[in-house]
């Protein structure tokens, strides 16, 4: 990652942040030579790190955008024994967005996310954050609704599987995560997050996704017909800038450039 920013004339520096219930998460802030004034939060997808969002991060810094590189807790470097699926990410973003306001004072704090990134991403936005705009790429739009996918999964079924004969097993999955962990799983949801959000949110799903369905983007958008929803043809899971280079990028630079504001970003008080 040196290597990458030192090809486009950035400097990489490492930062750690101690969250609430005594977490401590690792991140990378990357910082072009000439600035834009605005920064970017990028999130990575399950077992992934920060690293595998490299590409995204030299796309944005060769347009002059500050790049924060995070590790989610109990992946990468960062701390943490679970991964929540944005239950308990969503504070730790808060606080990753306050961290970047406080260092760099960015004109806009902007968010990119695939995946459970993306969906942790979308749940932060119920945390109060001020982002002037977030784009996430194959989010799920709620725990439940992807659990009952992965059940029909296994069988080359659609989620009815799960919501019909192994929604039992849903159940219990969801009771065993409160018994064990005092986890809420029923809360983890993108979609309830974006319906009470004013933040603008562009959609990314590509159309044969065989991970997480396009139906999931179809939802959220349905639940605030303020989003945009770009469905991606013949685009696998988070695979819109491979299948669409060009298009990617002109949407997702231009997603940024159209909600731009001059002025620091702030984390409201909730």
């Amino acid at each position: 990652m040196r290597e990458t920013a030192s090809s486009v004339g950035a400097e990489l520096q490492d930062e750690s942040i101690t969250t609430a219930d005594g977490v401590l998460l690792r991140a990378w802030t990357v910082r072009p030579r000439r600035s834009n004034g605005d920064s970017v939060i990028v999130l990575h997808g399950l077992g992934d790190n920060r690293v595998g969002m490299r590409g995204y991060a030299q796309l944005l810094l060769a347009h002059g955008f500050t790049v924060l590189m995070p590790d989610a807790r109990a992946h990468g470097a960062s701390g943490g024994e679970l991964a929540t699926y944005g239950l308990r990410e969503r504070e730790d973003i808060h606080q990753w967005f306050s961290f970047l306001n406080a260092h760099d004072h960015p004109r806009c704090i902007f968010g990119f996310g695939e995946s459970m990134g993306a969906a942790q991403l979308l749940q932060s936005l119920g945390t109060g954050l001020n982002f002037c705009a977030v784009v996430v790429e194959s989010p799920f739009a709620s725990f439940r609704e992807i659990a009952y996918d992965r059940m029909g999964q296994p069988f080359h079924a659609g989620p009815w599987v799960g919501r019909t004969l192994l929604r039992p097993v849903v159940e219990i999955g969801l009771l065993r995560a409160w018994w064990k962990y005092k986890l809420d799983m029923g809360q983890v949801s993108p979609e309830d997050a974006v319906v009470a959000s004013a933040v603008p949110v562009l959609l990314i799903h590509g159309q044969v996704d065989g991970n997480i369905p396009v139906r999931h983007s179809r939802l959220i958008h349905a639940r605030n017909q303020k989003t945009e929803l770009w469905e991606v043809p013949g685009a696998d899971h988070c695979g819109a800038i491979s299948t669409a280079p060009g298009e990617f990028e002109e949407r997702l630079l231009g997603w940024f450039a159209e909600h731009s504001a001059k002025r620091a970003p702030v984390a409201l008080n909730r």
